[in-house]
């Protein structure tokens, strides 16, 4: 069993139907197994109020949800998330998984609505009191992959808004990728479920354990 003298933020990043979801489960699995008391967030959700503001981001139909509303409805999620759950619980010493968070708006609103970067950044700052996650691990596979593995799902709004949007979302989960590089692990996510966690964890162990 491994031992931390410290409470981690470890957030879960990529295009829909990348897997990033198993994996931030499995790493919860294993961190609590290792002794690590931990728990798993998701965006946009996570608190009563954040839940509610999920309905209108995701919910089919809300066509006319302005580009500019649809960041700042991410990013207000995510201050109650914060502010809620997250804080409180990095404070009692407890590492918090997060199924998304703050590079999901730069590259979802920024690369696929094409909203200024620098912007979000500064938005995002505000909306979680400065709060960046100690490791983010981006999975990622193209969209064409993406989108097989989701073709049993019934998509939400911005899951519908097609290949060229997956596209430039990938793209920019990259382009943060070397932007933030100490910050962010990259994975490959076409390998099996078992070969990416295996990764995953090996990087925590290199960066927190050993």
């Amino acid at each position: 069993m491994f031992t931390s003298t410290k409470e981690h933020f470890i957030t879960f990043e990529g295009i829909d139907g990348c897997g990033k979801s198993t994996q931030a489960k499995l790493l919860l699995e294993k961190l609590n197994e290792e002794g690590c008391k931990s728990i798993l967030v998701r965006e946009p959700g996570g608190t009563r109020i954040s839940e509610a503001v999920r309905e209108i981001l995701l919910t089919k139909g809300m066509d006319e949800l302005q580009n500019r509303t649809e960041a700042l409805l991410m990013t207000a999620s995510r201050a109650q998330l914060t502010d809620e759950v997250i804080l409180p619980n990095l404070h009692k010493g407890n590492w918090v998984v997060a199924d998304r968070y703050t590079d999901s708006t730069l590259a979802y609103q920024g690369g696929g609505r094409e909203l200024n970067l620098d912007w979000l950044i500064k938005l995002n700052s505000f909306a979680t009191n400065d709060l960046n996650p100690d490791m983010t691990v981006i999975v990622d596979i193209v969209p064409e992959e993406g989108q097989r593995r989701r073709a049993s799902d019934n998509p939400d709004r911005i899951e519908k808004s097609g290949m060229d949007f997956q596209q430039n979302v990938r793209k920019m989960y990259l382009e943060i990728a070397k932007r933030f590089p100490d910050r962010i692990f990259v994975t490959d996510g076409h390998e099996t479920i078992e070969n990416i966690h295996r990764k995953i964890w090996n990087e925590i162990k290199r960066r927190y354990f050993l």
